[in-house]
């Protein structure tokens, strides 16, 4: 291989690796709503999740909002901006029209 094929190959490698772990988790959104959340809503992870489709859950992200649904959703939830990510992931994989469903 050329240098240039091996650096192109590092790079790709190193983005990869770098993107996967900055991204959020589904699993700890999960269980940070079956910990902090789940009390507070009243009604299990799937019926929090199905509460919007996958594309109103994305807009609510991009405009910042989610955690102004959470309190719409959760009166008296302690929630956390650092959260967002993590329970945006959870929502939108199982959002109402995602055809999954969380065990909690």
């Amino acid at each position: 291989m050329t240098k240039f094929t091996k650096l192109a190959v590092a790079a790709l490698f190193a983005f990869a690796v770098v993107s996967t772990t900055a991204s959020a988790d589904v699993a700890k959104g999960q269980k940070l709503y079956s910990k902090k959340l789940k009390a507070a809503c009243g009604f299990t992870g799937a019926k929090f999740a199905a509460k919007h489709t996958q594309d109103e859950w994305a807009a609510l992200k991009e405009s910042g909002k989610i955690g102004e649904e959470i309190a719409t959703l959760c009166p008296g939830a302690k929630f956390k901006d650092k959260w967002a990510d993590d329970i945006f992931d959870f929502a939108n994989e199982y959002a109402s029209d995602s055809g999954n469903v969380p065990s909690c």
